[in-house]
């Protein structure tokens, strides 16, 4: 780092807040400024920023704040057994020191298995570390993520600050309307268990020089986990899920295939400029955009689908060094105009009803559908006696929360249709639990002048989310702003 600018210090952040959270920002601001200047820098010296005081305090707010805080690892330990009977202080103090004097060592994960949605029989391996493994995992994160955000492509979208789901389903909107038809949709084979550690660690060595640094990611990567069955397994691949900085090593990792595929657009490319696509155009070479979100992409191709297998077996020729490979089940070539599903969304290109325009559509694929749709049967059996008032609270947070992920597509005949299965399911249950009939219902929802009454316990209300408003969300390309300043001090 250089001498005469303090990582600290010095970055003017107005709309930080005060203290550590704001000590923070600023060395991140710093980070990520000098990371953009000198693509080639190699950063020493990060290992007094990991356990700098503040750092661990916002990493250990982070940890507290997420819905993980309540699930324990391997020690049996929650965050709020840590507030309870360490208290925070202490808890940070005794952390800071271990890592300063090179004793902390990093426990194994907690095995914890979870149905993958969709209803398929599979399950998803989740790794759950130690309250102190996730604050310094937290940590590091804090510290590296602004200096590899400097490197990763605009067509990376997963578990990046600013970046959301709605951002990457723009992107393939925008070029499906500009002749991208082939899609090969892929999927990874259990990415987050094959990285190459070795692999994964050249990639975080072209940035990070600090052998401290090194050897704690490392040291996360091979702690092994401790599987439901209570067996100690060793880690030889994989970063495993429910780490704090899983995500970010993940990225690390898969932008291998961000760059080898955005090489063309990069200024001077081949695909650099529009002038230059519709040259390739005329000599019969197709033209390619990959979207990405985690382990979960697909590429855009203009041209033929020959020109998409091609990519394909580039593709995995590319994943191969860091020890990964598509799914032969779950990979497949096909037009737009067949549609495909991506992050629950249903992409087609498709004629508009009444018109010989054609277009590309956004709707809500079935499986998101179905999901949501067994979680209302959940919560409205017909026998079932739970509160209304705890019912209709947790049907609004449900609905609302997943109305809102799937607002930017045609979607408003899906939401009323929802609202009408969640009010049929309630009223059945009501009908079940007080023993009406049909006459009990209208009497009591229907008023003089025949309009029908919401659902109520108190002041709780049951709300439809078919008030609200679909709107087109825009593809905002490479305006999406960077969550650091880049100011010069």
């Amino acid at each position: 780092m250089p001498k005469d600018a303090p990582v600290n210090t010095g970055a003017t952040l107005e709309q930080a807040p005060v203290g550590p959270r704001r000590r923070v920002s600023e060395m991140q601001a710093k980070l990520h400024r000098w990371a953009v200047a000198d693509p080639g820098r190699r950063f020493d010296d990060l290992f007094n920023l990991v356990h700098d005081p503040a750092t661990l305090i916002a990493a250990f707010d982070r940890v507290a704040g997420n819905r993980g805080a309540r699930t324990a690892g391997v020690d049996d330990f929650t965050v709020a057994d840590v507030e309870e009977r360490i208290g925070v202080p202490g808890f940070l103090d005794n952390l800071r020191a271990q890592l300063k004097t090179g004793t902390f060592r990093a426990l194994p994960v907690r095995e914890k298995k979870i149905p993958k949605p969709g209803g398929s029989g599979k399950v998803r391996r989740l790794g759950i570390p130690v309250v102190a493994d996730r604050v310094v995992q937290a940590a590091l994160k804090l510290v590296l993520e602004p200096i590899f955000e400097a490197d990763f492509k605009p067509v990376s979208y997963g578990f990046r600050p600013n970046r959301r789901a709605q951002d990457a389903v723009a992107e393939i909107h925008f070029f499906g309307t500009r002749g991208y038809r082939w899609v090969l949709d892929a999927d990874i084979q259990a990415c987050f268990d094959e990285i190459e550690h070795a692999a994964l660690m050249d990639r975080v060595r072209r940035r990070i020089k600090d052998k401290r640094v090194l050897a704690l990611v490392k040291a996360f990567l091979k702690a092994g986990v401790l599987t439901e069955l209570g067996e100690l397994q060793d880690t030889h691949t994989g970063t495993p899920q429910g780490g704090v900085i899983s995500p970010l090593l993940a990225n690390i990792a898969l932008s291998v295939l961000d760059e080898h595929l955005h090489a063309t657009w990069e200024p001077g490319g081949g695909m650099s400029t529009q002038r230059r696509r519709e040259r390739r155009r005329l000599k019969g070479l197709p033209n390619w955009r990959v979207v990405r979100y985690a382990d979960d992409f697909v590429v855009l191709v203009h041209g033929t689908e020959q020109d998409t297998e091609v990519v394909r077996e580039e593709i995995a020729h590319v994943l191969r060094p860091i020890g990964l490979r598509l799914s032969p089940a779950k990979t497949r070539v096909v037009h737009m105009s067949d549609g495909f599903d991506f992050l629950g969304f249903r992409i087609q290109w498709r004629r508009k009803r009444g018109t010989s325009k054609w277009h590309v559509y956004t709707f809500v694929a079935q499986r998101p559908l179905r999901s949501v749709k067994a979680k209302i049967r959940a919560l409205t059996r017909r026998t079932s006696q739970q509160d209304l008032g705890y019912v209709l609270t947790s049907l609004n947070m449900i609905t609302h929360g997943w109305a809102n992920y799937f607002r930017h597509a045609v979607a408003k005949n899906t939401f009323s249709m929802l609202d009408n299965f969640t009010w049929w399911r309630l009223i059945r249950m009501l009908r079940e639990r007080h023993h009406w009939t049909w006459s009990d219902v209208r009497r009591r929802f229907v008023t003089a002048s025949g309009r029908w009454l919401s659902i109520t316990a108190g002041e709780i209300e049951l709300r439809k989310i078919s008030a609200i408003p679909v709107t087109r969300y825009r593809y905002r390309s490479k305006s999406i702003p960077s969550p650091w300043l880049l100011l010069e001090t």
